[in-house]
């Protein structure tokens, strides 16, 4: 039990400080923590003087853990996150970046075969190209959280913040520079620390990686990151396509991968002007962000590329439909199922309660619809006479809650 309660204080000490002022106790305890992390620091190799002068004075920040623990209701979906994120305005000033930056891109595309087009991309939506790169201290913000943030991920913050002090130590930047978004993410293209040490280049020449102040090093690391991620030179993200009426829904999976000229003989997918698809053995997947009902895609391996940069489909879908529009290409034909509400955070943990209940294990309830739901929920819809494409809907919501209160009444 005491170990319980300690392992809470500094949330506690720190809620106090917000509803009350700052106090002694708070102050006591987060110094208590500043030198038990400065062992850790020193130990890892890192200088005393790197790390007295990053942490001197330095106080925690209860907006961040504010921002942590916020979890918004509803989430945008698909359609509404892509016309924010490609909008008319950015690809606008896309194509102008791509005109103007063109010999940078083009030496830049020469050595890791990332598109200009895609690192635009990249950078609109990071940071809207440079002009929304946070302004929260990266050391704060990830001392705040590595002390008070939530129990499960202070080991990640610890680490990111033992990552910005040999960031620090390096040289690389300085500590004026180090600002970004209240997670410990920097520079134009928004890396954390770890992510800065594995695949940040110096592209200008300096003798630093700065990609707070020199888009060269930052357009460069983050072609270096998504090349070392896997992307295939000068090949294409994915590309809208259209599905026979008879499609096996539940192909459309991330895990199904087929030969794009298997998914053209064999399951009639065809282009989305219902041209064939080319004889290419690349491997791709369907990709069905908003279900049945709305565009589909045949995702490349370099889909699986952006994933690793952000590991959300939607976010991959930006990147590759922004870059598509800067170069030129047109808008997606199929139209979307915009009158269909998304689920809120409560709906989305009760849809995992429900399918649990009903025997789809969905291997917890966080209201996140990753995998494992998704799994859940395709096992369903196919049982429940749906198309089984793994997207949840407020219908399908309503009628599992009618089969597991009839299933609990009997």
């Amino acid at each position: 039990m005491n170990r319980k309660w300690l392992h809470w204080l500094p949330m506690v000490l720190l809620l106090a400080a917000v509803l009350f002022g700052y106090s002694a106790a708070v102050d006591r305890a987060f110094e208590a923590w500043k030198q038990q992390f400065r062992q850790v620091a020193i130990a890892e190799g890192i200088h005393a003087d790197t790390v007295d002068n990053a942490l001197r004075g330095l106080l925690p920040d209860s907006k961040v853990l504010r921002l942590e623990a916020h979890q918004p209701e509803f989430t945008k979906t698909v359609w509404e996150y892509l016309e924010t994120a490609a909008s008319p305005e950015r690809v606008a000033k896309g194509q102008t970046l791509l005109h103007d930056y063109a010999p940078l891109l083009t030496q830049i595309h020469a050595q890791y075969g990332v598109q200009p087009e895609y690192l635009l991309a990249v950078w609109g939506l990071e940071s809207n190209f440079g002009n929304h790169t946070g302004r929260y201290s990266i050391v704060r913000s990830l001392a705040t959280l590595a002390y008070a943030g939530e129990a499960e991920r202070r080991d990640f913050w610890q680490k990111q913040l033992l990552s910005t002090l040999r960031i620090l130590q390096n040289g690389d930047m300085p500590p004026v520079s180090l600002q970004g978004s209240w997670a410990g993410a920097i520079g134009h293209t928004q890396f954390i620390p770890t992510t800065f040490e594995s695949y940040a280049v110096d592209f200008d020449g300096d003798g630093k990686r700065d990609l707070v102040n020199s888009i060269p090093d930052a357009l460069a690391s983050t072609a270096n990151y998504l090349a070392s991620s896997g992307w295939e030179r000068d090949q294409p993200w994915g590309f809208e396509v259209r599905l026979p009426t008879t499609f096996d829904w539940a192909q459309a999976d991330v895990d199904f991968w087929l030969p794009l000229n298997i998914w053209s003989k064999i399951a009639r997918v065809t282009a989305v002007n219902g041209q064939s698809l080319d004889s290419s053995t690349s491997n791709a997947f369907v990709l069905l962000p908003a279900g049945y009902r709305g565009p589909a895609f045949l995702a490349l391996r370099n889909f699986d590329a952006i994933l690793k940069y952000n590991n959300a489909q939607n976010y991959a879908l930006a990147v590759g439909y922004l870059g598509d529009r800067i170069q030129g290409k047109p808008p997606l034909l199929a139209t979307w199922p915009t009158e269909e509400l998304p689920l809120s955070h409560d709906q989305k943990s009760e849809l995992q309660a429900l399918l649990t209940s009903a025997g789809y294990n969905t291997d917890g309830v966080d209201g996140k619809l990753g995998p494992n739901t998704r799994s859940a929920l395709r096992r369903w819809q196919l049982e429940a006479g749906f198309p089984a494409d793994g997207y949840a809907t407020l219908q399908q919501l309503d009628v599992l809650r009618q089969r597991v209160a009839a299933k609990t009444a009997n």
